[in-house]
């Protein structure tokens, strides 16, 4: 059986399972002063620019909390989209961890604009009133859809402007680049994004993510939070080993792009069914769809996926680095057969 509900669901890529056999050799210092995370730290900067600082980390949430109370003191906000992870599927982490209260805003194809920012700093100033200081992007988003560079600079330079700072949660950054066909940087640093969440286990990795600051003045006492947030590993040259094999010969860029291009292909054969949808632009490794109420369910005894929204009967698909064109094919075959 092959899921589509997440790309979670996937296992780790070969060449990843290879570098944890390599990283198992021997003994080796512990908490992350070893070779693995220099070189995994080298990966970063290399990808994102000399001055970034990255910090390997074992959890997606846990990534996007450490970044937000690197950031934000406790009377601060945090300005997101309404379907954000750290706003739906984050069991309340940002707020009840960092201590920060969220600023849901609309955004149905899954992007913010730069003007949604301005009745938030109503309160600036104001003791009584939260104040924000960071707005959080997703990228891919929650939807698939993925920010262009001049969308993301102009989001970064008004916040900038209103003296609030940018946080990209990166957990699919590797198939909007893909989509884009950019380079890593070319939609976080050039952008101006200020830290980012940089997710690899979605990508191939076991389990394996990391917080990057792309401003030196940032995260200078991040190694106290990492450490007080359970998140600095004891044996991390595993964790580390696993973003340099993804960083090797662009490996993650191969996988990313193979993911979104089989999430092209599934809409592709879906928009041929009668009575199926595409709800949402294809610009990532996720499909959005509609679909004839009575085929989901026996869709879903075969082929897992999420129901995104019962009122409208819509889907979610994703597809992972291990998704074939059969299985594409088989699911479109199952999805016409259900429909009809």
């Amino acid at each position: 059986m092959r899921s589509f509900a997440s790309d979670n669901n996937a296992g780790a890529h070969p060449d990843v399972l290879d570098a944890l056999g390599a990283a198992n050799v021997d003994h080796a210092p512990a908490y992350g002063a070893d070779e693995w995370t220099e070189r995994a730290e080298r990966c970063l900067r290399a990808e994102f620019g000399e001055q970034a600082r990255g910090f390997p980390v074992w959890g997606g949430t846990a990534a996007n909390v450490l970044a937000i109370r690197s950031t934000c003191r406790a009377w601060e906000g945090v300005a997101c989209s309404d379907v954000a992870h750290i706003q739906v599927h984050e069991a309340g982490a940002p707020e009840r961890i960092a201590g920060v209260k969220l600023y849901p805003l609309p955004a149905p194809d899954g992007k913010l604009r730069a003007q949604q920012l301005d009745p938030l700093l109503a309160g600036s100033g104001d003791e009584h009133a939260v104040q924000l200081r960071l707005v959080s992007l997703t990228q891919a988003t929650e939807l698939g859809s993925s920010y262009t560079p001049v969308e993301l600079r102009a989001l970064c330079d008004h916040a900038h402007e209103l003296g609030l700072l940018v946080h990209l949660d990166g957990a699919r950054l590797a198939n909007a680049a893909a989509h884009f066909d950019l380079p890593l940087r070319a939609l976080t640093t050039d952008v101006g994004v200020d830290v980012l969440s940089f997710g690899a286990t979605k990508l191939g990795a076991f389990g394996a993510e990391a917080v990057v600051f792309l401003r030196e003045d940032l995260g200078v006492d991040f190694a106290f939070l990492r450490k007080q947030t359970g998140q600095l590993a004891s044996k991390m040259r595993f964790v580390s080993a696993q973003l340099v094999a993804l960083f090797t010969d662009e490996l993650w860029l191969r996988l990313a792009a193979h993911a979104n291009a089989m999430a092209s292909r599934l809409a592709a054969g879906a928009r041929m069914v009668e009575g199926v949808q595409i709800t949402q632009p294809v610009e990532s490794n996720q499909v959005f769809a509609t679909l004839p109420a009575h085929a989901i369910e026996p869709l879903q005894a075969s082929f897992p996926f999420y129901v995104w929204d019962a009122s409208r009967a819509e889907v979610r698909w994703v597809c992972s680095w291990d998704t074939r064109p059969e299985d594409v094919d088989d699911l479109v075959a199952a999805l016409r057969l259900a429909s009809g």
